[in-house]
């Protein structure tokens, strides 16, 4: 009895759960969604939050993902000198959260593929055709945000939000790979000739220093030397003119008496000169 109580009762709550898991959706976290009303009024201009929502198994929630979210696209490019690459485009971007009823009435919930592939993939080649195959790597950041700004400005008013454009990876061919490696050997050789040429200069210049000093040193000296030549001479000068003024008659004939090595000396009458014969001798 027991057992055909329970078949009943799951026989009458299993449809009744299918019908009520058909009357209500769920709004997840980062998300928003739309009522529909097929019959009678269409689609719900109030964007929804996430949460649970009970409808007419008639009527139905659409639902959008609003958080970022990043789309990869693969190109095939022709670069400014005609050569093939392949390069792999990444676009993060998400519906504007308060504009989701005009995406949904203007585009729907394919968004992406009937609206932003197409931008990015005819922006991407325009972009590329403009560099030369070999300036590619070391330039995609400046290619990526060229990128970005045309896909933004042909999106405007389409209800997006665009947060970047990035070149992820790009494929070369094996020439355009030997043509890549050949502009690499030949920069390093350049940097290698530009430092040689910098050293050269650093030593030159040291030398010229060096040889400065030494010059401003010995004329340092030879100036040196030639003041004190000069300031000897004058001093030297100076005392002859000093001894010439006090060399007076009566001041010899005193040196004359003063010394003791005097011998026997004589002189004329005129001067008026005493003879003194041999002064403090044994005779």
């Amino acid at each position: 009895m027991y057992q055909a109580v329970t078949a009943c009762l799951l026989l009458v709550f299993i449809p009744l759960l299918m019908v009520l898991q058909g009357c209500s959706n769920t709004v997840n976290p980062g998300s928003r969604g739309l009522r529909w009303y097929p019959l009678t009024t269409g689609l719900g201009k109030e964007p929804l939050k996430e949460g649970f929502y009970w409808r007419a198994p008639w009527n139905d929630v659409l639902v959008y993902d609003t958080k970022w979210k990043t789309f990869k696209e693969k190109v095939d490019v022709l670069t400014a000198d005609d050569l093939p690459v392949t390069v792999y485009a990444a676009i993060t971007m998400r519906p504007i959260t308060e504009e989701i009823y005009f995406l949904a009435q203007e585009v729907g919930p394919e968004w992406y593929r009937q609206l932003v592939q197409p931008q990015l993939l005819s922006a991407v080649r325009a972009v590329v055709a403009n560099y030369a195959m070999v300036t590619l790597p070391e330039r995609s950041s400046e290619i990526g945000n060229k990128i970005e700004a045309v896909v933004v400005e042909a999106l405007k008013g389409r209800h997006l939000d665009v947060y970047n454009v990035a070149l992820t990876e790009m494929e070369f061919s094996q020439m355009v790979l030997r043509a890549i490696e050949q502009k690499q050997a030949k920069e390093q050789e350049k940097e290698q000739k530009d430092f040689e040429v910098v050293i050269a200069q650093r030593n030159a210049d040291i030398a010229r220093i060096q040889a400065k000093g030494e010059g401003d040193s010995l004329k340092i000296r030879a100036e040196g030397e030639a003041d004190s030549l000069k300031i000897r001479a004058i001093g030297q000068s100076q005392a002859q003119e000093i001894i010439t003024k006090t060399l007076t008659p009566d001041y010899l004939r005193f040196k004359l008496y003063e010394s003791p090595n005097a011998k026997t000396i004589i002189v004329p009458e005129k001067l008026n000169v005493p003879m003194i014969v041999n002064p403090g001798g044994d005779r």
